[in-house]
């Protein structure tokens, strides 16, 4: 251990404390700051870090720390900016993920920072480039590759270089060019105009001409014939040819490798989190992507150490060029980590911003390193969340055998936990036609018939509705906001209705505690607002009370209800509600906590000790947006970073995972048969989500058509309604 606090490197102090980008350029061996107006140029004979910090809905800051090496930078500069990564981090207490970035290599992630893309320059500081407005200008040609995130390659400025597959920028003094191979991507092209814009704007003054020149459409257009002149005359272009920098690797089943000392040495058994311990680093070898997994109490010299025994490690198997190189810290695990063991247990997640920051920052501070700039994370403001528009229609039926019996209007917002329901929600939203909102609702002892039929009588209705409805099931217990606000009350009830569920209990010899107006039924209210305010049929007994809470007793014709000393008013209204609701004119009897009447006490079977504790809150998440393949069968995701608008291409599905709900969105553009899969697919990423990441296997599951978005879905976006398409029935 050292004695005297190491002094970092002063171009890192106070980094990480505010939300967005920040970079720095390896100059003699140091990193210096880079100008803001500078973000998005990299030299190619130069090495940068890239800090992005992102805002954390739990309150904390997370980071990520990219370091790029461009082509013709020298060895020691590339050493030197993996070296300042991890000084980088100690100041960030040792939790950021760290990736390394190669010049035409980069990740989606690194990209998505520098929409709608980076330019590699040519030069570097060792050499004195020149600043671009200095340079005579020059035609480039480039390649531009990507649906999402666009890699832009500068060729060789030659008719060799043009083929049927890809997309084509041509930069000129005064005009620029796009050609679109005949093969091209639709999207690809797309964003193509996108660079050019951006071209035009950067380095053209937004006054240079853009002109679009189809492969195959030779004409006497003069945007064509121009083009084809600057490249010598029109002639038959070639096919795609590949070369090294096209090769994409292999990924295989991981192998896990323990660094000592910077020597790599194999872990014999089964992937399993147990083999990981915390004083060591280690090295897990995915074929297209290698790992360096640190533990949370090595020492800083070690981490330098690991990530080197990486590089050297994907030189000697003389891997290919797009190998990725990504360093994650004991506790911050991404989840293309650990979808490769075979579990993850659950509650080894990330601990807490500031508990997890300050234990690292101390250990850190005892091997003598000194931690600057550490911030607190902000508060958590609990916010109404996006709710349909109210007063519209609404139908529900609830399931029995294989039919569904329609719920008469008095009984709407009765749910009983033995029985599944399909709601129908017919609402305006601003302009157009009708929307709707269509759910099934599982009751937790529910018969696994049922909830079948639930399914697909839903599927039918929705069939009949065009597939315009947004399509949702939901599970008791975690029914989402929008569901609930649309009940005033929402009430579930022990015990179920349907002949399938009253068979199995018999079948199983239990008793039948099914709701009715003469039972013994203490009903719990803990929402204080339109969205939370549902109410739940609890046990009985006294235990079941909370000084947080309201509640009603009802006990034959008489019900009470019972204020805790800690409840609200607006639990105190919802209880007068619920119980109008449940029985019509009732007189209430009015039991206030620490008051209660013999009779109150003896309806609950005698008088026992409650909590008066708040039930505790889920953690809030950030949303993250996945496209999904299936490879070789094997169900996989891949994360779309920093995602908009932009990112839903009809063509495509797509997964949006708040943590709090599931939404697949399909594409106008998708074929007939996967649509029909969609639930199946939102099933596949629950089953995923719940071993990686915590997500509750109950979590609540849509499917959302392209053009029928509803505002719970397009509030996690800057929406933009004038660019969905709308589709309307016939």
């Amino acid at each position: 251990m050292s004695s005297p606090a190491k002094v970092l490197d002063p171009a890192f102090q106070g980094v990480g404390q505010k939300p967005g980008t920040e970079i720095w350029r390896i100059e003699n061996f140091q990193p210096v700051p880079l100008p803001k107006s500078d973000y998005g140029k990299f030299y190619m004979g130069d090495s940068y870090i890239v800090l992005q910090t992102t805002p954390s809905k739990g309150g904390s800051y997370l980071y990520d720390i990219h370091f790029w090496i461009g082509k013709d930078t020298t060895q020691d500069e590339a050493g030197t900016a993996a070296i300042k990564t991890i000084e980088l981090d100690a100041v960030l207490g040792g939790r950021a993920v760290q990736h390394r970035e190669l010049q035409g290599h980069e990740s989606d992630k690194f990209l998505s920072y520098f929409k709608p893309c980076i330019i590699p320059l040519e030069g570097g500081i060792a050499t004195g480039f020149k600043k671009p407005e200095e340079e005579e200008f020059e035609k480039r040609l480039y390649v531009c590759r990507g649906k999402r995130v666009v890699r832009l390659k500068q060729v060789p400025f030659a008719r060799s270089s043009l083929n049927h597959d890809d997309v084509f920028i041509l930069d000129t003094q005064n005009k620029i060019y796009q050609f679109n191979g005949a093969n091209s991507n639709i999207q690809e092209r797309a964003k193509a105009l996108e660079v050019i814009q951006f071209l035009k704007e950067k380095y053209h003054d937004g006054t240079c001409d853009v002109a679009i020149v189809d492969d195959g459409k030779l004409d006497t257009e003069s945007d064509s014939g121009e083009f084809w002149v600057l490249f010598g005359g029109f002639a038959p272009i070639g096919k795609k040819v590949h070369n090294e920098d096209d090769l994409i690797p292999e990924t295989y089943p991981a192998k896990l490798y323990s660094i000592t000392d910077g020597e790599v040495k194999i872990v014999e058994g089964e992937l399993s989190k147990g083999l990981l311990e915390n004083n060591k680093c280690y090295l897990l070898d995915c074929g297209a992507e290698v790992f360096v997994w640190v533990g949370r109490v090595t020492q800083v010299e070690d981490r330098k150490a690991a990530s080197q025994a990486a590089e050297d490690f994907v030189s000697s198997q003389q891997r290919p060029k797009a190998t990725r190189i990504t360093r994650v810290i004991q506790g911050y695990e991404t989840n293309s980590f650990k979808a490769n063991f075979d579990s993850w247990p659950a509650g080894s997640t990330a601990p807490g911003g500031e508990e997890g920051r300050g234990k690292v920052a101390a250990l850190l501070k005892q091997q003598g390193v000194g931690i600057k700039g550490m911030t607190k994370s902000a508060p958590v403001i609990e916010e109404v969340p996006p709710l349909l528009e109210g007063s519209g229609k609404m139908e529900v039926w609830c399931i029995n055998g294989s039919a569904k019996t329609p719920l008469q209007k008095e009984d709407v917002g009765k749910f009983y936990s033995g029985d599944c329901y399909i709601v129908l929600y017919t609402y305006h939203s601003g302009e157009r036609k009708e929307d709707y909102f269509l759910c099934c609702w599982i009751g937790k002892d529910s018969i696994e018939e049922d909830q079948k039929m639930a399914a697909r009588l839903a599927n039918t209705m929705c069939n009949s509705l065009k597939g315009r409805p947004i399509q949702g099931r939901v599970f008791e217990g975690k029914e989402p906001p929008q569901f609930i606000a649309l009940f005033q009350p929402m009430v579930v009830l022990k015990g179920g209705l349907s002949t399938g569920y009253k068979k199995s209990i018999a079948d199983k010899g239990l008793t039948d505690e099914t709701y009715t107006a003469e039972s013994v039924a203490l009903i719990q209210i803990s929402g204080t607002a339109v969205h939370n305010n549902k109410t739940l049929q609890v046990d009985a007994v006294a235990t079941s009370l909370n000084s947080t809470d309201c509640f009603l007793l009802q006990s034959g014709s008489s019900i009470f209800t019972w204020h805790g000393n800690q409840s609200t008013y607006e639990q105190q209204q919802l209880a007068a509600k619920v119980a109008e609701f449940l029985k019509p004119g009732v007189v209430l009897k009015y039991a206030k906590e620490g008051t209660e009447s013999n009779a109150f006490w003896s309806a609950l079977g005698g008088k026992q000790s409650y909590t008066s504790k708040k039930a505790s809150t889920e953690t809030v998440r950030d949303p993250h947006l996945f496209t999904f393949s299936f490879n070789k069968g094997k169900f996989e995701v891949e994360e779309v970073y920093n995602f908009s608008q932009d990112d839903l291409l009809t063509e495509d599905i797509l997964i949006l995972d708040t943590h709090a709900e599931v939404f697949v969105w399909v594409g106008q553009s998708v074929d007939t048969k996967e649509k029909q899969n969609v639930f199946e697919i939102g099933q596949k990423y629950i089953g995923l989500a719940a071993s990686l990441d915590g997500l509750s296997p109950n979590v609540p599951l849509y499917k959302v058509s392209e053009g029928n978005e509803p505002c719970f879905f397009t509030t996690f976006f800057s929406w933009d309604s004038t660019r969905a398409t709308v589709c309307v029935l016939d």
